[in-house]
């Protein structure tokens, strides 16, 4: 093998790429600034003191003085007044202004960095069969994965730094209640949830028993099953409270692009895209889904539709289609989100009153200044699905493939020691070969201590409890802008 392997090539081409080319074409700049996302202009003073049929006036003797400065009052309007705002299209130059934007398109575009690579790197394996190489593919999507939960977490502060509001409450609300959540999900029996985490553990102790072993040290294995579904609840916690404020802002988005489109196909799309998550969550539920379709109720016999590694193909290309939907909608929730702004104004004037010109160019503004932060909200739970269905796919040893029966993955790991033994007895020089021999063969070991097996559930319970939590909040979100506002 060459000093320089094909993944490593296409590491440094791609990097180049980012470094040269995403700068000039960039698919996050594309989908804010293609010119079919308008927003609308805050209006200037002088508008709206004409619609309020004030004229500009002087310095009068009724303004006070203090310290030499003078202080006017703000001017005020009826809130019933006939405000239109004028629209515009996104142009890169508008977008370049909106906070937050440099992190959306660094995840956008690094992103499918990632994915490209991902796909090269696939082929390359699916042609050549490298077997001593380390999949590459692999570090882009962890990265992928560390980039959205960095953002994530970044956007969750901003809510703890606020005084009044609320927000602080709900992410802990919801943080200790996905906590009890993941707790009671872990301790349902593979009957019924389907992930393979209670299999993979124990083959993970297993084999890290016989490592121990092997070095000559006494252990029952590295953690117990309980601190084990411990510190996983409390990961899937934080996960939950990450995606709690994502899943609320997704059913207002929603509830508002339904309201926007007359066309049914939209809006079957548009549920579709809504429902997603709950279909990804029904996938692992084995008596809805796989017992179902293993073993269907035809009359007497029990004829299966297909064999367990064509269903677990088919699960794992349902959850890419799904999140191609999803981006496909991008567009038409981020369109509702900045008509929030017409519709504040529209709501304004159906109260009484009068406010200040300062406050509603504000309520206008701010809406296309979070648009970026809404951008990231509605991106970064999709990626962590994409990517962590990846991993799922190359870890677990599953196939892209639709085939009728094929012997199980999991039987393909060699043990690789033998060449390390047959090394040790043509060694002549002593101590110096022995303990790299050793050395190696510890290696070998340990690396065998993390199998398919456990990857296969620890990655599926991961990628089922994103979309469970997506869902939980965007339901609660849809029930309180549904109900709950309307009461």
């Amino acid at each position: 093998m060459g000093v320089i392997g094909v993944q490593l090539v296409v590491t440094m081409v791609m990097a180049s790429i980012i470094q040269k080319i995403i700068p000039h074409y960039s698919l996050a700049r594309w989908l804010l600034c293609s010119g079919s996302l308008r927003w609308y202009l805050h209006p200037t003073e002088e508008e709206l003191r004409i619609l309020a049929g004030k004229q500009q006036k002087g310095k009068s003797k009724k303004d006070r003085k203090y310290n030499g400065h003078i202080e006017n009052k703000p001017l005020t309007i009826p809130k019933d007044i006939d405000l239109r705002l004028e629209t515009k299209t996104i142009t890169e130059i508008d977008a370049l202004a909106l906070h937050y934007f440099p992190e959306y398109q660094w995840l956008v575009d690094f992103t499918v960095a990632a994915t490209v690579v991902y796909l090269v790197t696939e082929a390359y394996y699916s042609w050549m069969k490298p077997s001593q190489e380390m999949n590459i593919s692999i570090v882009w999507c962890l990265l992928v994965l560390a980039f959205a939960i960095k953002i994530l977490f970044s956007l969750t502060t901003h809510y703890f730094k606020v005084e009044e509001g609320g927000e602080r409450s709900v992410c802990v609300t919801f943080g200790f209640f996905f906590f009890v959540k993941a707790m009671t999900i872990l301790i349902v029996t593979e009957n019924y949830l389907e992930f393979g985490l209670e299999s993979g553990f124990s083959n993970f102790s297993e084999s890290a028993v016989q490592f121990f072993e092997k070095q000559g040290l006494e252990s029952k294995g590295p953690v117990s099953k309980v601190t084990f579904k411990f510190f996983l609840a409390i990961l899937c916690s934080l996960i939950g409270a990450f995606l709690t404020f994502p899943g609320l802002r997704l059913a207002q988005m929603h509830l508002d692009a339904l309201s926007l489109t007359t066309e049914k196909i939209t809006q079957t799309l548009l549920h579709i895209n809504f429902l997603a998550p709950l279909l990804m969550v029904l996938l692992w539920v084995k008596p809805i889904t796989k017992d179902y379709i293993m073993n269907p109720p035809l009359g007497k016999e029990s004829v299966p539709l297909m064999s367990e590694a064509t269903f677990d193909t088919i699960r794992l290309w349902i959850i890419i289609l799904m999140c191609a939907l999803r981006l496909a909608m991008m567009r038409s929730h981020l369109q509702a989100y900045l008509n929030l702004a017409q519709k504040s104004v529209d709501q304004m004037k159906k109260e009484v009153g009068r406010i200040s010109t300062v406050e509603v160019q504000k309520m206008v503004a701010r809406v296309f200044y979070y648009l970026c932060i809404i951008a990231l909200q509605y991106v970064a739970p999709l990626v962590m699905l994409l990517h962590m269905t990846l991993l799922l796919k190359t870890l677990g040893n599953y196939s892209w493939g639709i085939y009728s029966e094929s012997p199980s993955d999991l039987s393909v790991e060699s043990n690789p020691l033998s060449s390390s033994a047959n090394s040790e007895s043509s060694s002549e020089d002593g101590k110096m070969k022995a303990n790299v021999i050793q050395l190696t063969v510890a290696l070998a070991s340990l690396k065998n201590i993390f199998t398919p097996l456990l990857f296969r559930g620890l990655l599926s319970f991961l990628t089922w409890w994103i979309a469970a939590c997506l869902f939980s909040t965007s339901l609660f979100g849809l029930f309180y802008h549904q109900y709950l506002t309307v009461a």
